[in-house]
């Protein structure tokens, strides 16, 4: 599986996913403009020594992240999502895409793609979960259907 960073700003955050990643085999594409430097200590620190088990593939932008994973099916998360991530059934190339901390995914991409925007259940009283808590729960539901292809 793949997960995808749109744009995030929060150095923890981005590095919390990369230790994820890293611990389940999952690629990172990060989409800019990141918010941060990759230089960043808190994002160092965030992902411990695990940096070099993430693969990361840099996109300078979002027409080009659109364009280059067009070959896969993308699943969207959204508090907006159209189905809970839970009901719709993963495939071991999916790529979950997630947004930027403070206004998530564009509201155009939402659109063009609403059949395949999900989301995690909350509490009415709450906006939204931590990203880098959203991309794991998604991520290891997925890796789940899939059996944990890789993992011990």
């Amino acid at each position: 599986m793949y997960i995808a960073l749109v744009e995030p700003e929060i150095p923890q955050n981005t590095g919390n996913i990369a230790r994820t990643c890293a611990a389940t085999g999952t690629t990172l594409h990060l989409v800019k403009p990141l918010g941060f430097s990759t230089d960043d200590r808190y994002l160092k620190r965030a992902g411990l020594d695990y940096w070099s088990l993430v693969d990361i593939i840099y996109h300078d932008s979002l027409a080009d992240f659109l364009a280059s994973t067009s070959h896969l099916r993308r699943w969207f998360a959204t508090t907006k999502g159209e189905q809970f991530y839970a009901n719709v059934r993963y495939e071991p190339e999916d790529m979950l895409v997630f947004g930027k901390e403070t206004a998530g995914l564009p509201s155009e991409m939402l659109r063009d793609h609403a059949p395949y925007t999900i989301r995690v259940p909350i509490r009415a009283q709450t906006r939204s979960l931590n990203l880098s808590n959203t991309a794991a729960v998604v991520l290891f539901e997925g890796l789940r259907q899939c059996n944990f292809p890789g993992l011990v």
